[in-house]
């Protein structure tokens, strides 16, 4: 913003005014800002727009949480999910259209993939939620890039957004409220070590290579062995950080006690939190969501075993907007979803 200003004339000051007018007040009209000069406030509305994401629906869950549609350019569209609680309101955020992984739980994939989202498009979806949510006296506290996409596969726009996100002539959030997910792109966990400090999620979902390579197929090219020590480097020697992992339980495959055993040693020495995920289903899944009693079980031997250990409550399952279910209105330039069609059995065989 300081190097477009610069090209216009323009103080360096003229970047922070007009962020905080677009990011604080939502003030999408220049000539409404009444500290730039008549003369910029034209020049402006010339060259730029600034332009919030068209709606395509709007649904919300009996327990309060709202999912958008949001249409994108070129005919594809994004879904952001809002979550209530009582002491917080955790928004979602995609960060591609669909998914380049094919993770074989997560409805996401099903989709295969078209493009990365802009900066624009990332953080629009806080601006676009932020205004919506006044209208009711909710509030934005915490954002996760765990909507639609591999965050680190859109790495340049992902940081810059989580950086608007973080500034304080923007939205001001802490960087312990704003969390970074990824699958295990190993050499780009490695630079965002370099260029942001906020928390970090890994979606881990198993405790070996022979089970994560079938339900995280990028473990193939990145195997546990280079997932770890990359973040171990990600913490630092900050002793007040540590990692979440996102552990989805499904059941028969990867929720048994030797599982939870395994996961406890794999994990020494790391500062962690370990999110059980019940899974959600979606049409087309093999997979069942494991019991209650099963997750119970799992969880209570890792707390055991030491760790901090939540299963996540899951929320907006009855409108698709829980974990693993966004799957938003994708132009596959992959042909993965065509290819998964012409391989699927017929009905009855």
């Amino acid at each position: 913003m300081e190097g477009f200003f610069a090209e216009l004339g323009e103080k360096p000051f003229r970047a922070v005014q007009v962020i905080k007018w677009i990011h604080q007040r939502g003030v999408y009209d220049f000539d409404a800002m009444t500290d730039l000069s008549k003369a910029l406030r034209a020049k402006l509305s010339e060259l730029c727009e600034v332009r919030l994401p068209e709606v395509i629906f709007d649904q919300r869950s009996a327990d309060g949480t709202r999912k958008w549609l949001l249409r994108l350019d070129g005919g594809n569209a994004i879904e952001t999910v809002f979550i209530p609680e009582p002491n917080r309101g955790t928004l979602c955020v995609s960060s591609q259209v669909g998914c380049a992984l094919e993770c074989s739980f997560c409805s996401t994939a099903t989709q295969g993939f078209n493009r990365n989202l802009t900066i624009a498009e990332i953080i629009g979806q806080l601006r676009f939620a932020v205004s919506a949510l006044a209208e009711e006296g909710r509030k934005v506290t915490n954002v996760v890039f765990m909507g639609m996409g591999e965050p680190l596969l859109n790495f340049n726009n992902v940081v810059a957004a989580a950086s608007l996100m973080v500034d304080d002539h923007a939205y001001g959030l802490s960087k312990r409220r704003v969390t970074i997910s990824t699958s295990g792109v190993v050499p780009a966990l490695y630079r965002l070590a370099e260029a942001t400090d906020v928390s970090l999620a890994v979606s881990l979902h198993a405790p070996n290579d022979e089970l994560r390579d079938q339900l995280v197929p990028i473990n193939k090219k990145y195997p546990i062995a280079e997932l770890l020590p990359a973040c171990r480097n990600y913490l630092g020697n900050n002793p007040h950080r540590r990692i979440t992992w996102e552990y989805v339980m499904l059941d028969g495959v990867n929720d048994q006690d030797e599982h939870a055993r395994q996961l406890a040693r794999l994990l020494a020495g790391i500062p962690s939190k370990i999110n059980l995920i019940p899974f959600n289903p979606f049409p087309g899944s093999r997979y069942r969501r494991s019991s209650p009693e099963r997750i119970q079980r799992f969880a209570r031997i890792l707390q055991q075993a030491g760790y901090v250990t939540t299963t996540r409550r899951t929320r907006g399952d009855d409108i698709d907007g829980a974990c693993g279910q966004l799957v938003g209105k994708v132009h596959d330039r992959t042909r993965r979803r065509f290819r998964r069609e012409q391989q699927a059995p017929a009905a009855g065989v």
